[in-house]
């Protein structure tokens, strides 16, 4: 599952509209929007949409084996 389709799902289970998370991130809903699309966002702003929504976001590198970093 890609960037976008995690945000979007995060948005309708937390009842928040993306253009409510866009503003929440100092940013029109046009310019969030063109962003989602190219899901380009820093670490921090992955972390800041997580906080906007209620969650937490965790990155790490997983292998097969279990182990991650």
């Amino acid at each position: 599952m890609d960037m976008r389709k995690k945000i979007e799902m995060a948005c309708t289970y937390a009842g928040i509209s993306q253009a409510a998370l866009a503003r929440a991130m100092g940013v029109t809903p046009a310019t969030f929007n063109a962003r989602l699309k190219t899901c380009k966002f820093s670490v921090e702003e992955l972390e800041k949409i997580a906080k906007t929504l209620g969650a937490t976001y965790h990155y790490s590198f997983t292998f097969e084996d279990g182990t991650s970093f």
